[in-house]
């Protein structure tokens, strides 16, 4: 019997913005219809959070397996919106996720699962965010902005085509 080794029970992946980095929140007018629609959702975060301690989470996915077999028994949800840290950046303390039923091979699957596993997903986010914060990618991503607000503010508040 061939034995097939699935991927982690649940995998999870996101593009991380410190909101503190964010220079500014201002469309430009000529922002394509998603992009518009992104920096909407970050101003609204920014609105509601603060950009203190707040982390807005893009492209984020999280898939649970449920069997052994790669082709079934898997729901993929998608997820956008604000992680919270404590005042040191050291532990997740909540979130504001928007998550939603992506894809799923589940014949078995019900609402009632869907909506248990959602609020799985927002849990799942926050840990893997600790992990996240533990493994040091925080850490880069706060001196990459640093970086890019020094290189900015050298040139005058311009950098190229990231303005």
């Amino acid at each position: 019997m061939e034995s097939v080794v699935p991927g982690p029970a649940v995998e999870i992946t996101f593009d991380c913005t410190p909101l503190r980095g964010v220079p500014r929140l201002d469309i430009p007018l000529d922002a394509s219809p998603g992009f518009r629609r992104r920096l909407e959702r970050m101003q609204r975060a920014v609105s509601r959070h603060g950009t203190r301690n707040s982390y807005y989470l893009t492209d984020g996915r999280c898939t649970f397996r449920f069997t052994n077999d790669p082709d079934i028994g898997w729901v993929s949800f998608v997820i956008e919106g604000t992680v919270l840290t404590d005042e040191h950046d050291q532990r997740t303390v909540g979130s504001d996720l928007a998550i939603a039923l992506d894809r799923e091979t589940c014949d078995w699957l019900t609402q009632p699962a869907v909506t248990w596993l959602t609020h799985s997903a927002k849990r799942a986010v926050e840990v893997e965010f600790d992990r996240y914060i533990a493994a040091g990618d925080l850490g880069r991503a706060l001196e990459r902005l640093a970086r890019e607000q020094a290189a900015s503010d050298a040139a005058g508040g311009y950098l190229g085509m990231n303005l």
